[in-house]
């Protein structure tokens, strides 16, 4: 059996010269650590979560902030909890970006879900949503001339339920004998729902977005179960829209929306669509063509999350947990937005 010898010896900057190859080659961590200042979300995490020792002793707790890391990290690669433990362990390009190295102590998966449990409970995801949107605005860079709205599906695990079952959750109501049952309970989403969308199924929810039209920054967004018709969300138009050129598909064409939009001066720019024996003008159409080319902008972002951020299936059981986050998938685009934004400027 042939054998192969180490061509050298372990040296001291063998490490260094690792991570410098891997920025060559492109390490996207080395630019979201350049170009987001997380520490920017210091004082608001410090605010929230400082916990006041009660005695002496114990493991000083991790810092918020490299736990805020970690989580954007997940995001971006849409790991379990438990591979980001052990990716963390495994990368060198995880272990730079996250300031570790192999002498610290790296947080398990447990101390990664206690983390995002907590912003959950305390409504803080939307918090640090708004709080990098507004860093935005300072910069001029989420500027404030036209909306596009839109939606996509987010999928959860498929729930293996009967018939009657699945009555009882559409219902709003827990199935016969669940209550018994805490365990198989705790594991049972009974608010995501099944809908279909050109013949394919879908189960989960959905992410319900509405970007600027000039950097494509998302300005806000609102997590439903996947059944919930996209022109049903109309809380996505509001006060702070008055006055800019709104774009939508046909699906938002509807008269509440169309309504709202009047009584904010937003001009009408709704993709028009055609009805049975009433077929699209010529003049429609190609009205239709030149709002498609600003509307279809928000495909983008849905885009970037399926191709670059490995999807947007996750691995959560409910509405809260699942609006949580969508909401930290929402701010991890925005903030690989960012970068594309001023390296292109």
């Amino acid at each position: 059996m042939k054998t192969f010898k180490r061509s050298k010896a372990i040296g001291f900057f063998d490490e260094d010269f690792r991570l410098a190859k891997l920025t060559k080659l492109g390490d996207p961590l080395v630019r979201l650590g350049k170009g987001i200042d997380f520490n920017l979300f210091r004082p608001y995490l410090e605010e929230k979560l400082q916990i006041k020792a009660k005695g002496k002793g114990g493991r000083p707790p991790f810092d918020y902030v490299l736990l805020f890391k970690i989580l954007v990290l997940q995001r971006f690669y849409n790991l379990s909890d438990d591979q980001m433990e052990y990716q963390i362990c495994d990368r060198l390009s995880f272990m730079r970006f996250l300031g570790l190295t192999l002498a610290d102590d790296v947080p398990d998966s447990k101390t990664v879900w206690h983390y995002r449990e907590k912003l959950k409970d305390m409504n803080m995801t939307e918090d640090l949503f708004s709080l990098f949107l507004e860093h935005l605005n300072q910069l001029g860079l989420a500027v404030q001339e036209g909306k596009i709205v839109d939606a996509s599906f987010v999928e959860v695990p498929r729930q293996r339920n009967s018939r009657e079952e699945n009555k009882s959750i559409k219902a709003g109501k827990v199935p016969e004998g669940w209550e018994k049952q805490p365990c198989k309970l705790a594991q049972k989403d009974v608010d995501a729902r099944w809908t279909k969308k050109n013949h394919v199924s879908y189960y989960g929810y959905k992410n319900h977005v509405k970007c600027e039209t000039t950097h494509k920054f998302v300005t806000q967004y609102k997590v439903t179960h996947a059944a919930v018709n996209d022109s049903q969300v109309l809380e996505l138009i509001n006060e702070e829209d008055r006055g800019q050129v709104f774009y939508a598909d046909s699906a938002y064409k509807t008269s509440p929306i169309e309504q709202k939009l009047i009584s904010l001066d937003m001009p009408n720019k709704i993709i028009e669509r055609a009805y049975r024996n009433t077929p699209l003008t010529e003049e429609q159409k190609k009205n239709n063509k030149e709002k498609s080319k600003v509307r279809a902008r928000i495909e983008h972002i849905f885009g970037f999350v399926e191709n670059s951020m490995n999807g947007s299936y996750i691995r959560t059981i409910g509405l809260e947990r699942a609006t949580a986050v969508i909401g930290l998938m929402n701010l991890t685009y925005n903030m690989f937005r960012k970068i594309q934004v001023v390296s292109a400027s």
